[in-house]
């Protein structure tokens, strides 16, 4: 049977799902293999290095470099105050004195006869690793943090901003045709997951962020809206970072597109639950899904989510991503074996696509559609 390997989505109603939870430098595992582990518990936690600012002591009081360390009336190791006396000289038979401040609380690092400055470092700074997801300790790594094993509903996304964040999922839109407007949300939905049908609109994304909303799932997002509410072009799509107070999942794409009715189906049935999202996108090399997570308890999982194994067969669910049939859903009919002559004028391995409202399948290059994996 004809066979190939296409980048996808998932959409599954029961995975086996992992995530690995680990700190940028060495630090502290405090939680143990087997351990139960909810959202927002700490599993890892470390320190960096507090900010460093050099004081030119020797030009601040008029003094040779050699006279700094004479100067200091405190010692390396000794915690400062921000604007605390640190070095002190006087001249003139001691009527006229001159002094140095520290520019930050913190500790003095160094001082140097030879270049006449102190060296001044800030309190470190926590870094904490959560759990992200409810499950259980997989595997400890050894002062890096730990993998979290979980069963449960995975939607991918095609794109998504903002990182990770958790609330009770609530569908607000009656189905996946439905615009989200800001007339549609209210103060009740204060901490939660609201999802939406076939667009999000700017007006909407604010009013989320006013009213306390932790993330927005929609089918589409304008393009022109997106550059707006960051406040400039996107360019290479990494996100993940920003701090917009809201994180949004766009399940197909720019536009008014509608919603998957397997994942707005899911995402229904998951009405109420605790869902764990996270709108870190990156496109390039080593691929990164915005994503919903919603563990389930006392099902067993019906397979292991491995990013990147992406099998399509006839009979596959598809997302065209190219005109002119544009976030249409269908089913592959066949994988043409032989490259096909498509209207540029140029020779490409196709895909044969059912499309729901067309009477025959559609030829489309196999770079233009997108496989969605899911049982429902």
């Amino acid at each position: 049977m004809a066979h190939a390997y296409t980048p996808g989505l998932k959409v599954t109603e029961n995975e086996l799902l992992r995530r690995r939870r680990v700190l940028p430098i060495p630090g502290e595992v405090v939680v143990e293999e087997g351990a139960k582990v909810q959202p927002h518990q700490v599993v890892a936690r470390t320190f960096l290095p507090g900010k460093v600012e050099i004081v030119n002591v020797a030009n601040k009081m008029g003094v040779d470099q050699s006279d700094v360390p004479g100067a200091m009336l405190k010692k390396e190791g000794d915690r400062v105050a921000q604007g605390e006396v640190i070095a002190e000289a006087k001249s003139l038979f001691g009527l006229l004195s001159s002094r140095a401040t520290a520019t930050l609380a913190g500790t003095i690092e160094s001082v140097s006869g030879v270049t006449g400055q102190v060296v001044l470092r800030g309190p470190p700074q926590p870094i904490e690793v959560d759990a992200y997801i409810e499950g259980q300790v997989l595997e400890v790594v050894p002062d890096q943090g730990v993998v979290v094993e979980s069963s449960g509903t995975l939607i991918q996304g095609i794109f998504g901003i903002g990182g990770e964040t958790t609330g009770e999922i609530a569908v607000v839109s009656s189905s996946p045709r439905e615009v989200l407007n800001d007339d549609s949300l209210s103060a009740d939905l204060r901490g939660r997951v609201v999802v939406g049908g076939s667009l999000v609109t700017g007006a909407a994304l604010e009013k989320a962020i006013e009213l306390g909303i932790r993330g927005v799932v929609a089918g589409g997002f304008d393009d022109q809206d997106l550059r707006r509410f960051l406040g400039h072009d996107l360019g290479v799509a990494i996100t993940g970072h920003e701090n917009l107070g809201v994180t949004l999942i766009v399940t197909e794409g720019f536009g008014r597109i509608d919603m998957a009715p397997r994942t707005f189906r899911l995402l229904k049935r998951h009405q109420g639950q605790r869902a764990s999202i996270n709108g870190a996108t990156q496109i390039r090399a080593g691929v990164i899904r915005p994503e919903v997570i919603i563990p389930l308890q006392g099902t067993a999982p019906q397979s292991l989510d491995r990013p990147g194994e992406h099998g399509m067969d006839v009979g596959s669910t598809v997302r065209i991503i190219r005109n002119p049939w544009f976030g249409k859903l269908g089913r592959v009919a066949s994988l043409p074996s032989e490259p096909a002559r498509l209207d540029s004028g140029s020779r490409a391995r196709v895909v044969s696509v059912w499309v729901e409202g067309l009477e025959e399948p559609v030829s489309v290059p196999r770079a233009n559609v997108e496989i969605i994996e899911g049982r429902d």
